[in-house]
């Protein structure tokens, strides 16, 4: 394939012009390095080193960073870091030599007119270091197809090696899998040499793949070594070089790399860009299987040229701080070579193979009850009812299950999922509306020791598509509607429907199995172990309200835990009927022992939920506990109206009623009230990351409101059983930087910890890194981002969302507390309070939806607007009226006031008077 790549003359090596966009010139040297493998030869090298400059500043490296670039890429992409490390060092922090190069054929770097191929390339490095006497610790660094090379090398000095980093790159292309379309059109006869060499068109692409867009001078910057034909042959020869087959001559060479990765055992590394159109999060799932105890953050926004897209720089030099101590003691002649080496087993324990075969899993002897599936197993016999679905697809009456039935499926279709390769530890994407079929499902994967990946629908095709991806699931079971998208928006995993279709359509959903095959397959429920507390059960992602939806990785002993909080709070167990018009709970019925039941609404549009519809679930079970979510609340009140005589009758048989998800006024909560009059109504407070931290009932609501003052918020109640609360304060920026304290009256982000915290985020190292700030060392907490105080009595209080918090010319103001101002004004419905203008000397706006409800957007009259501003003792700069303040599908309450401030911004200073 090399040879279609047009020659170019010999070309020495040679410095960069001066003024290239960021890049400091001083750090450029070059290098002749002899070659091995070979004729005795040379080659010139240049390279970005800032190692004479730590010997300036007179301070000793901890080690080497190693960077390597891509096609069609230099030195130049690693700039940054070179710049960061070198600051770092002279400010007093951890001291890293940065070595970034320009592969041979590459940027300033010598063109000796030949190809190199990958192994070549690898040798290269090699020879490099070693003409550069380069000692350990060393850390690679690697992109593009640079990733490659980097690990290559890797691979080979072991005992240099202390630690490996990674843009995106592609670690290996799996057999009969076509490489990404890009590279295949670039490949083409009559292609190759005119896309990369005769023309600068790859390398024009490549810098068109930046978010956002690059400036003209960095483009410059990379374009430099490039300006002629005759200095682009390498790119040429880097693509012809791609083995996109078994038959190419680099393809042993990739392969003895990609497999040399999973002995490798020293810390690791990726930060991907998910819009790669190249190489995709199928290579990052392909490199966490390779490298699992891998540090992985997926910057959302990002894309192929990551290194431009994100400050990827200050995320090393993060990882690297964090890592100091044991990076240190590797890659060196007094390190633990069985850290740092090759070990005689891959790093993370195989699978028995006496166990398992090609997915079959052989029968062991079944273990005691254990965790989630406890009652599932006690209750294998009963013919008692286990959960009910008001409203299944497709027919006009409820669906009862027993336990005797939900167990034997549960079995059944655990057994038969192991048949069709569903392994252990296995990522399962359920598309399933809340039901009879997703709790049997959800509950036979997590008994395999499968890992559940649930995302909400109300994420939309577009975070929906983000959430699966960014798991990268196995295995998909799905719906129709559920398939129809996966296959059409290419969601990765082996596809299973809930239904039996005809060949054509089964193959139009390219759908492997059914639930009903499974069954059959399964039907001598021959089960594998139960999982242990310590295997991963579940990704939840969260709702994408504040931002991109997260995924949260729970344990099976952390979701055994949540189950244990929920029945000791609010007593729900065996022989307890339960409504849950909110998914996770309905799920976790069967782990409680409880019978539910799924009441009809429109699960993804919780303000679909009507009394009517309440009052018939609670008396297909008796339900004495019914948990709804507050936009499903609203709407349960504003129908109360079309109650008779028995559904009042079915809902005074309620003890226990809950609302959370988003905090619930005390108006709205007492309306509820008013329709259960048995029941004690509670409020818990929790999030994704933790569903029960708090709880507080309508009384205690009202007994906290007499006590109202200060910064004001929504009393959520004390701490639940084993869960601590903790506040880190505000700095006079609005940045939580106290430390934890369980002390009255101070403003700050809520810090949680309990046995049903989660485990971490799924592919967001950053974020669980921010998210356990502070925490000591050991403990599990979890920083909510929400903002709030205790009080003295310890009960706590949410005053708003981190990214909430308006700092203004006379200190930092919380938005919750104003508002329930506001909103005590009689024709205000509902308020936000926004910051508008630079942080430090932002103005304070109010948002208002009014009673009656305006029809279009406006400024408040000066009666309305007087009357806002009399509510609080806070200078409020404006008052707007809108029709409807924008929220979240998921909850229908909580409101982007980042967003919302940017709208209010626009409008204050001449825009249109459009809808938020």
């Amino acid at each position: 394939m090399t040879s279609r790549i047009p020659r170019s003359a010999p070309v020495p090596a040679s410095l960069p012009p001066a003024g290239l966009e960021g890049l400091d010139p001083s750090f450029s040297r070059l290098v002749r390095v002899p070659t091995s493998g070979g004729p005795a030869v040379s080659h010139e090298w240049h390279l970005l080193d800032n190692g004479a400059r730590l010997a300036e500043l007179g301070v000793t490296p901890v080690g080497t960073i190693l960077c390597v670039h891509g096609n069609p890429t230099w030195s130049y992409l690693w700039r940054s870091l070179v710049s960061q490390a070198t600051d770092a060092a002279a400010n007093g922090g951890e001291a890293w030599r940065v070595i970034a190069i320009d592969q041979l054929e590459m940027g300033f770097s010598e063109r000796a007119g030949q190809p190199r191929n990958l192994a070549r390339r690898v040798r290269d490095l090699g020879d490099l270091t070693d003409g550069l006497g380069l000692t350990g610790p060393v850390i690679t660094l690697g992109h593009d197809w640079g990733g490659v090379v980097s690990l290559g090398w890797a691979v080979d000095h072991p005992d240099l090696l202390a630690g490996v980093a990674l843009l995106n790159t592609a670690i290996h292309q799996p057999a009969g899998d076509a490489i990404p379309a890009p590279l295949r059109a670039t490949l083409l006869r009559g292609v190759l040499g005119a896309a990369t060499v005769t023309t600068p068109a790859f390398l024009e692409t490549t810098l068109s793949l930046a978010h956002p867009p690059l400036s003209d001078e960095v483009k410059a910057g990379y374009r430099a070594p490039y300006l002629e034909a005759s200095r682009r042959g390498g790119i040429g020869g880097f693509v012809a070089d791609i083995p996109a087959d078994e038959s190419h001559e680099s393809f042993p060479e990739l392969e003895r790399i990609a497999e040399g990765l999973r002995f490798l055992a020293v810390p690791a590394l990726a930060l991907w860009g998910p819009r790669d159109p190249i190489f995709g999060d199928r290579y990052l799932d392909d490199l966490v299987d390779r490298l699992p105890h891998a540090d992985v953050h997926r910057f959302e926004s990002a894309g192929h040229l990551i290194a431009e897209d994100v400050d990827y720089a200050s995320s090393v030099l993060t990882w690297l701080g964090d890592r100091g101590t044991e990076l240190a003691s590797l890659g060196t002649a007094a390190g633990n070579p069985s850290r740092f080496a090759f070990a005689t087993e891959p790093v993370e324990e195989e699978l028995d193979p006496d166990r398992f075969d090609e997915g079959y899993v052989k029968p062991v002897k079944q273990g005691p009850p254990a965790g989630l599936f406890r009652y599932l197993d006690d209750l294998r016999d009963s013919a008692d009812t286990a959960l009910v679905e008001m409203a299944p697809a497709g027919s006009k009456t409820p669906t009862v299950v027993s336990w005797r039935l939900l167990s034997k499926r549960v079995r059944q279709i655990a057994a038969g999922l192991a048949m069709v390769g569903v392994k252990r530890g296995d990522r399962v994407s359920l598309l399933i509306q809340p039901g009879a079929d997703l709790t049997a499902v959800l509950y036979a994967c997590l008994r395999i020791g499968a890992v559940v990946v649930m995302a909400d629908a109300g994420l939309g095709i577009q975070g929906l598509t983000r959430a699966v991806r960014g798991a990268w699931p196995d295995h998909v079971i799905g719906a129709p509607t559920g398939l129809a998208a996966a296959t059409a928006l290419g969601w990765p995993g082996q596809k299973i429907s809930t239904a039996k279709y005809l060949k054509p359509v089964r193959r139009s959903l390219d759908v492997a199995y059914s639930l009903g095959d499974l069954v059959s397959l399964g039907v001598e429920e021959e089960l594998p172990e139960l999982p242990s507390p310590g295997d991963t059960a579940a990704v939840l992602f969260t709702s994408g309200s504040t931002g991109p939806a997260k995924g949260v990785v729970y344990t099976h002993g952390q979701l055994a835990a949540l189950v244990d909080a929920l029945s000791a709070v609010y007593g729900v167990g065996p022989g307890t009927g339960l409504v849950a018009g909110f998914a996770p709970f309905a799920l976790l019925g069967p782990a409680l022992g409880a019978r539910s039941v799924t009441p009809d609404m429109v699960v993804t549009s919780p303000k679909t939920l009507t009394a009517k519809a309440v009052a018939a679930a609670v008396a297909a079970v008796d339900a004495t506990v019914v948990f709804l979510s507050p936009a499903a609340v609203t709407n349960v009140v504003a129908t109360a109206g079309s109650l008779d005589d028995a559904d009042r009758e079915a809902l005074g048989g309620v003890t226990t009623f809950l609302s959370a998800g988003a905090p619930v006024s005390e108006r709205l909560l007492a309306a509820a009230s008013a329709l259960m009059p048995g029941a004690t109504a509670h409020t818990p407070y929790g999030m994704t990351e933790g569903l029960l931290m708090t709880d507080i009932t309508l009384e205690g609501i009202r007994d906290a409101a007499l006590s109202l003052g200060g910064p004001g918020g929504v009393c959520v109640g004390p701490p639940a059983a084993n869960v601590s609360v903790r506040i880190s304060a505000l700095d006079e920026s609005g940045e939580a930087t106290g430390e934890l304290s369980d002390a009255a009256d101070i403003t700050g982000e809520i810090v949680v910890s309990a046995p049903h915290v989660k485990d971490h985020y799924d592919g967001l190292w950053l974020t669980e890194r921010a998210s356990r700030r502070g925490a000591v060392p050991g403990e599990r907490w979890h920083r909510t981002g929400d903002v709030g105080h205790l009080d003295d009595q310890g009960r706590l209080w949410v005053e708003g969302r981190m990214p909430h918090v308006v700092v203004t010319e006379s200190g930092v103001v919380t938005p919750v507390g104003p508002e329930q101002r506001f909103e005590s004004v009689f024709e205000v419905a509902r308020a936000a309070l926004v910051g508008v203008g630079p942080r430090g000397e932002q103005q304070l706006v109010a948002v208002i939806e009014t009673v009656p409800p305006a029809f279009r957007v406006s400024l408040a009259n000066s009666a309305l607007a007087s009357a806002v501003r009399a509510s609080t003792d806070l200078p409020v700069a404006a008052v707007l009226v809108v029709p409807h303040l924008p929220t979240d599908i998921r909850h229908n309450s909580k409101i982007d006031r980042v967003r919302l401030g940017a709208w209010a911004s626009d409008v204050l200073t001449g825009g249109r008077m459009t809808r938020p």
